[in-house]
C-alpha cells in the first residue's frame, strides 16, 4: 500500500540559524509513523538541518541537483556530494527551475537518473499553466512531462520515484486546484505510468499534489484516491505545516 508523503520545499528561505531553530521547534510535533516527512532545505542549510534530525525520522531532502559527479560547474551540486551529506530526497523540475532557470525536460530526465544512481529519490515536479489549462491540453501536456522525465528509468527503479502534480497557476498564489482537479490529474499521471510501465508499478508510486497546501485543505486533497501526500510551499516555513503532516 502507498504510504502518504509530505514534503516542504522551502524555497530560498532561511538562514542556518533559523533554519535549525524552526526545526528544533516543531521535530517532536510531527507525525512520523504514518507517514514519510521530508524537509527540502536550500543547499547552505542542509548540513545543519540533517544534523538536527538526528534520532528522528524526518528525512531530508535538497531543492536541485546536477547530473555530473563532479568538474567544472560553478555552483551547481552533485549527487554524490549530497548522498554523501545524508540528504535522501531532492526536488528535480519544479515550475520554478524549469521557468526561470531554462530547465529542460532533458535536463531533468538527466538529473533523475543521477539522483537513482546515487540512491537519492526524486521528487519529479509536473504542472501546467494556467494558459495551458484554459486551453485544455492539461493532461497531454503532463504526459508529455511524465514520459519525458522518465526516460530511460527502468521499471526496477520506479520504487525510488514520487511524482509531484504542481500546477503553476496554484503555486504560491493562494489558489488551489480543486479536489476532483487535482485527482483528475494524479489519476492520469498513474494511468501514464502504467503505460510506460505497468499497472501494479503505477499503483505503488507515490504521487503529489502541490500548489498552496495548508493546514485547511491537506485531509481533503490528501484522502483523494491517487493522491499520496503533498509538496508543500509556503505553510513549510510556520507552525501550519505540523498540522499539514499531522492531519486527519
Amino acid at each position: 500500500m502507498r504510504k502518504t508523503i509530505i514534503a516542504g520545499n522551502w524555497k530560498m528561505n532561511k538562514n542556518p540559524i533559523e533554519a535549525v531553530e524552526f526545526v528544533e521547534s516543531i521535530k517532536n510535533q510531527i507525525d512520523t509513523d504514518r507517514y514519510d516527512v521530508v524537509l527540502c532545505v536550500p543547499a547552505i542549510n542542509l548540513i545543519p538541518v540533517l544534523d538536527c534530525v538526528k534520532n528522528t525520522n524526518i528525512k531530508i531532502g535538497a531543492q536541485n541537483v546536477f547530473f555530473e559527479d563532479e568538474g567544472a560547474y560553478t555552483g551547481e551540486i552533485s549527487a554524490k556530494m549530497l548522498k554523501e551529506s545524508g540528504v535522501e530526497y531532492v526536488i528535480i523540475g519544479h515550475s520554478e527551475r524549469r521557468q526561470l532557470f531554462c530547465e529542460t525536460d532533458d535536463m531533468v530526465n538527466k538529473k533523475v537518473i543521477k539522483a537513482i544512481e546515487y540512491g537519492i529519490t526524486p521528487i519529479i515536479c509536473v504542472g501546467e499553466s494556467l494558459q495551458q489549462r484554459e486551453n485544455n491540453v492539461t493532461i497531454e501536456f503532463i504526459r508529455m512531462q511524465i514520459k519525458n522525465a522518465l526516460a530511460n528509468v527502468n521499471e526496477n527503479d520506479t520504487s525510488k520515484i514520487v511524482i509531484a502534480y504542481e500546477p503553476i497557476w496554484a503555486i504560491g498564489t493562494g489558489k488551489t486546484a480543486t479536489t476532483n482537479q487535482a485527482q483528475e490529474v494524479c489519476h492520469e499521471i498513474r494511468n501514464v505510468l502504467a503505460q510506460i510501465y505497468n499497472q501494479n508499478i503505477a499503483d505503488n508510486i507515490q504521487i503529489q499534489y502541490g500548489g498552496s497546501v495548508n493546514s485547511k485543505n491537506a485531509s481533503e486533497l490528501f484522502n483523494m484516491p491517487d493522491i499520496n501526500g503533498g509538496l508543500v510551499g509556503g505553510a513549510s516555513l510556520k507552525n501550519d505545516f505540523v498540522s499539514i503532516v499531522n492531519y486527519k
